[in-house]
């Protein structure tokens, strides 16, 4: 299966320009996808629905949309309160159907400079031919790495006591002729996850490395509650890999920021991730991920409930 993770920059490309198009092209076809930087009714877009805008140029997907903020922007015509929240976060879209998902907002501190803004980690529980996965399109602090650890830290705790948590209900029903469960089975909370977003870090970080541990005897060691970075295990990527240009002190800085984490149980099922670089659609470029989910072997064991 085919996965992409991009931080569209709210549809603003490197060259100036304002186009959700653009990067509705480039991500189209994939089979799961994870934006980042999407929002509602904001001023600098038009005050567009990006979220709904998105689903009309990508036909064929299910989605779900996790707001890191939500503002009012609400306005009075003709003596009826126009009730709009201006948003910012972001959205998985998927050719399978999201059978539940949940948004997690992230730990944040409060800054006097420069700008920091509340991010989120929406997460969605897809049945994939391989058994149920948790996908999460996230998005951490862009300014100091304590608070992305800490960010992360309370994602690997989320992570970690998934099955024993459940999903959004478990037991039997007591009330049956309420039907709380809208006579569906039990919904899966599985072990198997992965992680795609921008990460705001770079491989070989202090951040970096409480996601995948310290393993300088075996690369890419895989255990069964923790991640492996998909590139570690894919085939090797190019020398120029990486998903984010700036200028930093007067020199093009080329920086590997958007990254995809999988269970370990899925690590031997990567087989290639690749960056589409020199695409302006956005600050970031797109970063593609070719893994076998539709082999099954995510079992019950592994899988959880």
């Amino acid at each position: 299966m085919k996965l992409i993770s991009y931080n569209i920059q709210y549809g603003y490309g490197s060259d100036g320009r304002y186009d959700l198009s653009r990067a509705a092209r480039l991500v189209d076809g994939a089979d799961i996808i994870a934006l980042q930087e999407v929002e509602r009714h904001w001023l600098r877009t038009n005050e567009d629905d990006q979220p709904e805008i998105l689903s009309r140029l990508l036909t064929g997907y299910y989605w779900a949309y996790g707001p890191a903020f939500d503002m009012d922007a609400s306005d009075k015509r003709e003596g009826r309160v126009v009730n709009r929240r201006r948003q910012f976060g972001t959205m998985v879209l998927s050719k399978l159907p999201i059978l539940w998902s949940r948004l997690h907002a992230l730990p944040m501190h409060r800054t006097l400079r420069p700008l920091n803004t509340r991010n989120a980690a929406l997460e969605c529980m897809i049945r994939t031919p391989a058994g149920p996965v948790r996908v999460l399109s996230l998005h951490l602090a862009h300014i100091a790495a304590e608070e992305r650890l800490e960010q992360i830290d309370y994602l690997l705790a989320e992570h970690r006591r998934a099955p024993s948590d459940g999903g959004p209900w478990s037991g039997a029903d007591d009330e049956p002729q309420r039907n709380w469960s809208n006579s569906q089975a039990e919904p899966e909370n599985p072990q198997a996850a992965i992680w795609l977003g921008d990460f705001n870090m770079e491989p070989g970080s202090a951040e970096y490395r409480r996601i995948v541990g310290s393993t300088p005897y075996h690369r890419g060691a895989a255990y069964i509650d923790g991640f492996v970075d998909a590139a570690a295990v894919a085939r090797e990527p190019g020398p120029d890999f990486h998903t984010h240009e700036k200028i930093l002190d007067g020199r093009l800085a080329k920086r590997r920021l958007d990254h995809c984490f999988v269970g370990g149980m899925l690590a031997g099922r990567v087989r290639s991730v690749t960056a589409d670089v020199g695409e302006v659609a956005s600050d970031h470029f797109p970063l593609r991920i070719d893994i076998d989910l539709e082999a099954p072997g995510i079992g019950p064991s592994l899988a959880g409930r």
